[in-house]
Formats: C-alpha cells, structure tokens, sequence
C-alpha cells in the first residue's frame, strides 16, 4: 500500500514539470511535483537556457567594448575575474530557481526532492534526498523527465578535460585551447562565451554547415562573424579519437586541409541530447518509447498508458523549453477536460549567439522539401536605419509566403534581438496573418521590427527603404 494518494503527479521540475503541476493546482487539483535536482528548473534553469544566456550575455558586453572602438570609444582590454562571474551565473540560476520553490508554496503544490520510479502504472517509489524512500499512487502522472547531453563512448574517456555542456557552464577555468566537438547551437553559444573570455576556440562540425537544419541565408551572417571570432572553424570534418595527455588532449582529425593531430585544453562534446526515458521503471507501465528513446504520444500528450502523460524533451522534438512549457498547459487542460490540443504550426526556434538567430514556421528548404509552393521575400539590414545606428549591418529579415492567398507561412531572422523578434512572426503565423497585415501594421522608428514590415511591404513590390528594378513588361 502506497504511503500517500494524490490525483497527480508531476515527475520533473523543468519548464514542462513545474508549469504543469503549477497549472493543475491553479484548478483545484491535490498535485506531488517529484524533482530529483538539489534546485527546481530542470535542465532549462540549473544546466542550460538560463545559465548560458547569463555567460553570453557577459560575452557580449566584452565584443561590444571592443568594437566601440570603431565608434571613437575605446576601453581598456577587460580583467577576467572568474569567481564573480560565476557567483552572478549561480546567482541568475538561484533566484528563478528559489522563485519556483516559493511558488510551489503559494500554489499549495508539495515539492518532493528525490527520484521517482515506477513500480507500475499506478505508483511511484521516490528515493528522497534525506535518503528516505516513499511510495505515491495516483490519479495520474505526468512524466516530464527531459533530456540529457549525448555523449558517445568515444569521448567517455572519464576525464574532467573532455566535457558536455553541463561541465562547461561550470567555467572552472577559461582555457588557452579549446575544441568543440559539434557546430550546434549549443556548441556556438559555449564556444562564443569562451573565445570572448580569451580562448582560442577551434569548431569542428561532421556535415558541411553550422547549424545543420537552419536556413542557410540565416547562417551566413553569422558563419562570417565567428569566422574572426574563433581560431578555426573546421566543416565536413570528423574527431577520430581524443586521447588524453599530460599536455592536453589530443585529438585526431580527419577533414580536407584539418591538421590531423591537435592539442587542446578541454574539450566540449555538443553533438545533441538524448531523452530521459530509461531508468525511471518505465517498463513496468504501458507507455510506448519509439526507436529514438522517446515516449509516444497523441496530440494531448497521453501516452498509451491511460494512467500516464508525457510532456518536454521525453516527449519528443523539438527538445526546446518553450514547446514543454505549452505542452504542459495542454496536458493539465486535458486532464480537467477542456477541449485542448497540441495544434501549434509555429514554435519558434532561436539561436543565442552574436548575431542571433530565430525563425518560426516553415523554412525554404522546408517548402522544397515538401513541394510546397511558396514566395520567398529578403529584407537585408543594411537597409535599416537602426541597424545602421547599432553598426550591425550583416542582419537579414526573411518571410515566406503562400503566394495566392499571401498568408505569412514562415519569418527567419538573423541580428542582435532577433530571439526578442521572433514573437511577431510566431503570432502572425498562428493567426492566419498575410503579407498585407504586416505590412500595414505601424511598426516603431527606428527598431528593428520594422525589418519584418519592410519585408512583408517587398511582396508587394519595393520596400520603401529597398529598390530593386524591375524589367519592364
């Protein structure tokens, strides 16, 4: 007999766990949230989102400085004292995550530190951190487990040098040398935050692009500007072997023109993540993982366990904090009985390094994929008055559009802000919007939302800051 009953539980606390008990409780329900971490927040808050974007927005202050001086600004070289920044790292993470705790609190939702295993559909053992063990049964669960670093036992070599990214945000030193294994974006954000930190950064990605996946005319921008900013940036390239040494680790490269054996400091594997899903007891329910390490499930994220939902990273791609977060929502609707599904064609995808990177809906490549015909409009900043003001100019604003009905269907975006940016685009996807709504809609002078106006405005014929002739009939 178990030691307690609840109508729910929520098995993790990352931005997929805590949301869902959150809005479950927030309706009456009797919620356990299960987090095996010393702090709430996943992955996402303690060993991700939230850590990274506080180094690279260290990183960016450090480029900014130096390149002020092109404006008649010049500051001295910056003094690296590593201890603060990581006290203001592990600051940012301990008050959202201590906020969590005092919501769970105020929600009337009982936090339960430890990890959670099923016994069978209906019941959970939890190995506390006091190193007591509980048994819940339930109502229902939601597992919202996420994902962890890939690491291939190639580079398991046990040895502290050779890192994932949770290593790296630890910043126990700033190396002289260091090589990323994976052009990802997780491998471009660390690698920008150790080059501004003085590191020679050294990028050596398998396929013949950074950011496989991405539009290509978003890329470009930044390939370019991380092309002064790291030390080599090595495409259609493979590591062999790391081999560790007193003098560092050796790594054998295999690529056209690649130095076949180099020497660096530390190492950072970012070749993906893979699901938790094995190791919670898992098999002793009727939940179905597919071949991929994910949970199956339908477009109200239950599983075919009746008893069990799934939400975030466990629950498929895209493995993206935000997608958990709305997916939470739905599964908590669900369970009250709302009308709710996970009918969203735009979730939007965005890249924290300089520039950044963002884009929602289809893609080019997308559209060419699938035999969907479409329009393809470019509005380059170079255009814009306050990229102009910013002396960031290498920015491009991207829509796609249906070409009948004009309906926007996709908008990439490349340049300081355009994660901030992206929301329009995501909005005016959902909504059904067309090149005509955007381009009439007043947006402020001079932001650089006004790149998404101008763009729409070039479906049309010119943008008013863009003149491209055309032949006469």
């Amino acid at each position: 007999m178990a030691d307690q009953h609840v109508q729910l539980v929520v098995l993790g606390g990352g931005p997929g766990g805590y949301p869902a008990a959150f809005a479950a409780a927030d309706h009456g329900m009797k919620v356990v949230l299960i987090d095996e971490g010393v702090k709430p927040g996943g992955v996402c808050l303690n060993r991700g989102c939230i850590p990274s974007k506080a180094l690279l927005h260290v990183a960016k202050l450090i480029n900014e400085a130096a390149e002020a001086e092109e404006c008649g600004v010049t500051f001295s070289k910056p003094t690296i004292d590593l201890d603060k920044l990581r006290t203001f790292k592990n600051k940012v993470v301990g008050n959202l995550s201590g906020g969590i705790e005092s919501l769970c609190k105020a929600r009337g939702v009982e936090l339960l530190k430890g990890r959670g295993t099923f016994l069978n559909s209906d019941t959970l053992e939890v190995k506390t951190a006091e190193g007591t063990t509980r048994t819940l049964s339930y109502d229902h669960c939601i597992v919202a487990t996420g994902s962890q670093p890939a690491m291939p036992p190639m580079f398991a070599l046990g040895d502290d040098r050779i890192m994932d990214s949770t290593g790296a945000l630890e910043l126990k030193d700033i190396p002289q040398r260091l090589l990323v294994i994976g052009g990802g974006y997780i491998g471009l954000e660390m690698g920008s935050v150790y080059a501004a930190l003085g590191t020679q950064v050294t990028v050596v990605e398998m396929t013949n692009g950074l950011l496989p996946g991405a539009d290509r005319d978003l890329v470009t921008p930044l390939q370019k500007r991380l092309a002064h900013q790291f030390t080599a940036i090595h495409l259609n390239t493979k590591v062999a072997k790391l081999e560790p040494t007193a003098a560092g680790i050796v790594a054998s490269l295999e690529g056209e023109g690649v130095a076949p054996q180099q020497t660096f400091d530390r190492v950072l594997v970012s070749v993906g993540r893979r699901p938790n899903s094995r190791g919670f007891g898992l098999e002793k329910t009727k939940v179905q993982i597919d071949e991929k390490g994910f949970i199956r499930i339908d477009k109200n994220q239950r599983t075919a366990d009746p008893k069990l939902m799934a939400i975030g990273d466990v629950a498929g791609e895209p493995m993206l904090a935000h997608k958990a977060t709305r997916e939470a929502k739905i599964a908590a609707e669900t369970l009250l009985g709302e009308p709710v599904e996970f009918d969203n064609i735009a979730i939007p995808a965005v890249v924290f390094t300089d520039p950044e990177l963002a884009w929602a809906g289809i893609t080019e490549a997308e559209a060419k994929a699938q035999g969907k015909e479409v329009t393809v409009h470019r509005f380059p900043w170079a255009a814009s008055g306050r990229a102009q003001t910013l002396a960031r100019t290498e920015g491009l604003t991207k829509i796609i559009i249906e070409p009948v009905k004009q309906r926007v269907l996709g908008i990439g975006i490349v340049g300081p802000g355009a994660g901030e940016m992206i929301a329009e685009a995501v909005l005016a996807i959902e909504m059904g919007a067309t090149a005509r709504d955007l381009a009439d809609s007043i947006h402020a002078h001079p932001t650089l939302s006004e790149t998404i106006m101008e763009a729409a405005e070039s479906v049309f014929g010119n943008a008013t800051h863009q003149y491209r002739p055309t032949k006469k009939k």
